[in-house]
């Protein structure tokens, strides 16, 4: 099959059609560039499945250095305490940068920005926007801005199989569509893939979501941080579609409380209780369903009433399921939300790899630490797709090289499922990791469809394996208390190859974890 070769002139490529992908190239108009999106804008993006909003300290009892309080607290020692400061503190210019691009904001009868409550947040901070449809009114304004932007020519159906890296620096973007293998000339690309959601059995994220930007910077050997760090939510409507519809936590931010089969508040015992970090939480309910109990939410009394108005997509999802929250308990259990880890950026987006940047949550800034809090997640991209596009616009244009290269099969992560959800849950072991180490690692040498998504989930597993302590998101039942000393992890793939490598020819060997 021949393969269609593009020039690019000099243009980036932003690979990714969310908040993240859609900002930035907002943000490099009016310098023309090439948004690929593996399908039509908004329609697999987890953007347009947030509930929550963005967090940003617009109340007259709020600042920025509360925000990063809380955001430093609920990270549990692990953000970069700098990034993050710089993040918060533009939080509120960046909702009125989504407000000026037309997204309609949940306001009072003065039209003062209501404000909403989630776990971990002392004060009431997250901007909501269709009451839990945040994300989709987000993607609705923003997908038609950038439709209505002329130099932004946008490249639909289009999947990013590898990125081309010659002396060091990106040269070009390898892709397949339906009508075959295309390669794009150009210095500058920028990651905006999303999360890793579809490489676990349990997700609220889109099942398409599999790594692919970490698989593309992987290969073009960039660092990438922190990818042990995975957040579970805690209350995914229980049932059996995959994904599972999200509950979000601003339903506990009203006041519903988290209960067993027998009533009972099982959480009264944890600081916080229902409003706790996500990863207690989530811990909490997986260890109560773990000695056989069952768990809901109860929302009867609080919202009450108000649920079905408020939680408009919440309440379609439990109507589908056949539950009335008026008088049904919502069944829940945790399920894999959001990835802290990601490419490592600096403030400006780049990788250590020249002409690559990465934005949203493919990047690892260091706001989010090892557990993010809530809502932070749209704020960070708004914010710093602005960032990279500034970086992209001062670097070099860079215009590529024209690459012809052997076609790359679409990824299936269907035999890596099973591995990652056994050995990356919401608690780990060295047992488990080490195991789950040897099964991906012939996965991930073999040139298949299972190569990519193996790899992504090999990386995550020996970064997992390489802390050995609980942090945030990661708990290991065998180094169960924190290290002395908290430190950000980076890995390569080369480095996990060959920390796989060993572990495979000697499984009794301990050094390499």
């Amino acid at each position: 099959m021949s393969m269609d070769i593009h020039d690019l002139a000099g243009r980036p490529v932003i690979i990714g059609g969310g908040v993240a992908g859609l900002m930035t190239a907002l943000h490099l108009a009016p310098e023309p560039v090439l948004l690929v999106s593996r399908s039509p804008l908004g329609a697999e993006a987890s953007s347009a499945w947030a509930q929550g909003g963005l967090a940003a300290s617009l109340g007259e009892d709020d600042s920025p250095a509360l925000h990063l309080s809380d955001t430093l607290a609920a990270g549990d020692g692990l953000c970069d305490a700098e990034a993050a400061r710089l993040i918060l503190n533009a939080a509120p210019a960046a909702i009125e940068d989504l407000a000026r691009l037309g997204v309609l904001f949940d306001r009072t009868a003065k039209g003062i920005l209501r404000l909403g409550l989630e776990a971990a947040h002392s004060r009431r901070r997250i901007v909501h926007a269709g009451g839990d449809g945040s994300g989709r009114e987000v993607m609705r304004a923003l997908v038609a801005a950038v439709r209505s932007t002329r130099t932004i020519e946008i490249a639909e159906g289009i999947e990013a199989r590898r990125l081309v890296v010659e002396d060091g620096r990106v040269n070009g973007v390898l892709a397949s569509s339906s009508t075959g293998p295309l390669s794009f000339a150009t210095g500058r690309v920028v990651l905006a893939t999303g999360g890793i959601g579809g490489l676990f059995n349990d997700t609220t994220n889109p099942l398409g979501s599999c790594g692919q930007g970490l698989a593309l910077a992987a290969h073009a050997g960039a660092a990438l941080a922190d990818l042990e760090f995975i957040q579970f939510h805690p209350t995914a409507l229980d049932g059996p579609g995959r994904p599972m519809p999200l509950i979000s936590e601003a339903v506990r931010g009203e006041g519903a409380t988290i209960v067993d089969e027998t009533g009972r508040r099982f959480l009264d015992s944890v600081a916080g209780a229902e409003l706790a970090p996500r990863d207690i939480v989530a811990r909490a309910v997986w260890r109560h369903l773990a000695q056989g109990h069952r768990v809901f939410l109860d929302v009867r009394e609080r919202p009450g009433a108000a649920f079905a108005q408020q939680f408009l997509t919440i309440a379609a999802a439990c109507r589908r399921a056949g539950i009335d929250p008026t008088h049904d308990l919502l069944p829940i259990r945790p399920a894999q939300h959001y990835h802290m880890g990601g490419v490592a950026v600096d403030q400006a987006g780049r990788t250590s790899v020249p002409g690559l940047w990465a934005c949203g949550e493919a990047a690892s800034t260091g706001l989010h630490g090892a557990n993010r809090l809530a809502s932070n997640s749209l704020t960070e991209a708004v914010v710093c797709a602005r960032w990279v596009a500034n970086s992209v616009t001062g670097s070099p244009d860079g215009s590529g090289k024209r690459t012809v290269a052997p076609h790359e099969p679409a990824s299936d992560p269907g035999p890596v499922r099973p591995l990652l959800s056994r050995a990356l849950g919401l608690t780990r072991d060295g047992g488990g990791l080490r195991a789950a180490a040897r099964a991906l690692l012939p996965l991930a040498e073999r040139h298949g469809p299972a190569s990519d998504p193996a790899i992504v989930g090999l990386m995550i597993t020996i970064a997992a394996l390489r802390r050995k302590e609980s942090r945030g998101a990661h708990f290991r039942t065998d180094f169960p208390h924190h290290a002395f000393g908290a430190r950000r992890s980076e890995i390569t793939l080369d480095a996990a190859l060959a920390a796989a490598r060993e572990l495979a020819h000697s499984p009794a060997l301990e050094s390499v974890t």
